[in-house]
């Protein structure tokens, strides 16, 4: 096999791996050199000469002529009557140059070359993707659905490269199919041996602060700094927003009018709630601003134990504590401080209010657990709330949440 023919075989890989020729060409020098070693033991003595142009090779063996009977290294010497059959006025001290082709070197070492420039041009490859997706770390990244499987979506961008989204970095409520467009951020690249495995995440804060990036001119521009976010993928999540202008107004510009500029975010995010509060250093007011939208009577801080007790009145408890826990366990995380609610109240009505669990006899476990989860435990913080409000914030029928009531007003016309 002649060497352009060689060449041109191997140049299938340069539109494969969307590998450029000049690297390709230093990466077949490589390989030849190392083919050249096994075949004679160096190759210090060959000239290869790489055209990228037209992606042909020469490879020349240079040798110095001595006299017959005494070439001691057949790599560097060649004797008298050798050299004339490649011209016939060669004398002895005279530098011989001999083209080497390819075929001379062997069928299977033609072979083994061929395995070892596949081997060298993914090793470039996967290099220079992992270097390149290192770099992305962080970034919001857009792939399209390839394969769903049962713990990962598999995604593919529009260069042919695999990007794995796995199950615990998905949000709950996404449902993807082939053919989808993903956005997520490019959270981590690992090397699975030589190749490097892509990871994405939609349930990373970062997702959520590279949104408003993304959608919020101003916090791109850098007029307005997200400060800090915290969330609980799907349900609710709580973003810090200040700005060094005092002329505008962080939260109504994330915002926007009637919500328009952050419905994009939310609805990316499968409807999760998003709260957007002004950042401040007064620890009093920004655990205060975090609870909304419960309304604070006060806060009394213990900053040694990085702890707080909020004072409410026993209608907005459920409003701080939110459903599941989230508005509370959320603004804990936002501000670095432990809370706990303390309910203000009337004394007398406290003193004759009757927990939830002691109607376990007359109200199902699951009922009252219900209750429990939007920070209503008694008899009286529940008949406080208005019924059409809690069939909204649990997962209670009407005609069983009227049927509680009727039971708990009863222990108290009794």
């Amino acid at each position: 096999m002649e060497n352009i023919a060689l060449i041109e075989s191997f140049s299938e890989f340069k539109d494969d791996k969307l590998i450029d020729r000049v690297t390709l060409m230093a990466i077949l020098e490589d390989v030849f050199r190392n083919a050249l070693k096994k075949k004679y033991g160096s190759d210090d003595n060959f000239d290869i000469i790489i055209n990228p142009d037209k992606g042909d090779m020469e490879i020349w063996r240079n040798r110095v002529v001595v006299a017959d009977g005494e070439v001691e290294d057949e790599n560097s010497e060649i004797s008298l009557s050798e050299a004339r059959k490649i011209e016939p006025d060669f004398e002895v001290g005279e530098d011989v140059s001999e083209e080497v082709k390819l075929i001379q070197l062997g069928r299977r070492a033609i072979l083994a070359l061929r395995q070892n420039l596949i081997s060298k041009i993914h090793e470039h490859d996967n290099t220079n993707l992992y270097k390149q997706f290192k770099d992305l770390i962080g970034d919001i990244y857009t792939a399209e659905v390839h394969h769903v499987r049962p713990k990962a979506v598999i995604l593919v961008d529009d260069e042919g490269n695999e990007i794995v989204l796995p199950k615990e970095k998905q949000i709950p409520s996404d449902f993807f199919r082939k053919g989808d467009n993903v956005r997520g951020i490019i959270e981590s690249v690992e090397l699975k041996g030589n190749k490097p495995q892509i990871i994405m995440s939609r349930t990373s804060e970062k997702f959520l602060e590279k949104l408003f990036e993304q959608e919020i001119p101003e916090v791109f521009d850098g007029l307005i700094t997200v400060k800090k976010v915290v969330r609980i993928p799907g349900e609710k999540a709580k973003v810090a927003v200040d700005s060094y202008d005092d002329r505008i107004d962080p939260v109504g510009a994330c915002v926007g009018m009637k919500g328009s500029r952050i419905h994009g975010i939310v609805r990316e995010l499968g409807n999760e709630n998003i709260d957007v509060i002004n950042y401040t250093t007064n620890t009093q007011l920004y655990i205060t601003r975090a609870l909304s939208p419960a309304k604070v009577s006060s806060v009394k801080i213990d900053e040694d134990k990085k702890a707080a007790e909020v004072f409410l009145k026993l209608e907005e408890v459920s409003k701080a504590i939110g459903r599941g826990g989230h508005n509370i366990k959320l603004a804990g995380l936002l501000t670095g401080y432990e809370l706990d609610v303390i309910r203000e109240g009337n004394i007398a009505e406290e003193e004759d209010d009757v927990e939830l669990t002691e109607f376990s006899d007359e109200i199902d476990g699951w009922v009252i657990d219900e209750f429990a989860k939007i920070g209503l435990d008694t008899a009286r913080s529940v008949l406080k709330q208005d019924v059409a409000d809690l069939v909204r914030r649990t997962d209670l029928e009407e005609e069983t949440i009227l049927d509680v009531m009727r039971i708990l007003k009863n222990e108290f016309e009794e």
